[in-house]
């Protein structure tokens, strides 16, 4: 009996590699033109910036945390706040020294890569924006002392490569310093 159950499954078998052998032939297929679905360049337009938003208000701007090495204060401003459809969230920061002096920036952050972009910051009488010092997505530096972009990145703007909600959420994140790390369970 052991013997016949050997000799069915051995037929069995061979029929099954004869199947699997004559649906594989070769194909002039070139394999080498494949591309995981990650490595896939994406067809990304960013948002245009038409109108830069009003220079932030003391009483509007909502203050985070960056490192305990710096002197410097950073707050964002609540009215400039903004995610757009192409995942870049864009705000102005205040950054301030313990003398007073400001600088107050206009960028943006785009989740999916990991970068920032300058669109303006204050120009040189404190009564408008420039935009003359625009710049291009720059990948965000780690290890800058004072890297405010990438304390927001981490903390309140992005996760999974995705903004981490609406304007609205994030602001109340920002000012109740509920940080990405903090709202885990």
């Amino acid at each position: 009996m052991k013997a016949l159950a050997l000799v069915v499954a051995c037929v069995a078998t061979g029929a099954l590699l004869a199947g699997c052998s004559s649906a594989s032939k070769p194909t002039n297929k070139d394999d080498s033109a494949f591309t995981y679905l990650l490595d896939r360049q994406s067809n990304w337009v960013e948002n245009k910036v038409d109108a830069l938003p009003p220079l932030p208000q003391d009483s509007n701007l909502l203050p985070f945390e960056v490192s305990g090495n710096t002197p410097l204060q950073f707050a964002v401003d609540r009215n400039s706040l903004t995610v757009g459809t192409d995942g870049v969230v864009r705000f102005t920061v205040v950054v301030a020294s313990p003398s007073g002096a400001r600088n107050v920036i206009y960028e943006g952050i785009r989740c999916d890569t990991y970068e920032w972009r300058q669109y303006a910051s204050l120009n040189s009488d404190h009564d408008g924006w420039d935009t003359t010092v625009a710049n291009n997505f720059t990948r965000i530096e780690n290890g800058a002392l004072n890297a405010y972009q990438a304390a927001l990145y981490q903390d309140y703007l992005c996760a999974n490569k995705m903004p981490m909600g609406n304007a609205a959420s994030i602001l109340e994140n920002i000012r109740y310093k509920r940080t990405a790390s903090s709202l885990i369970h």
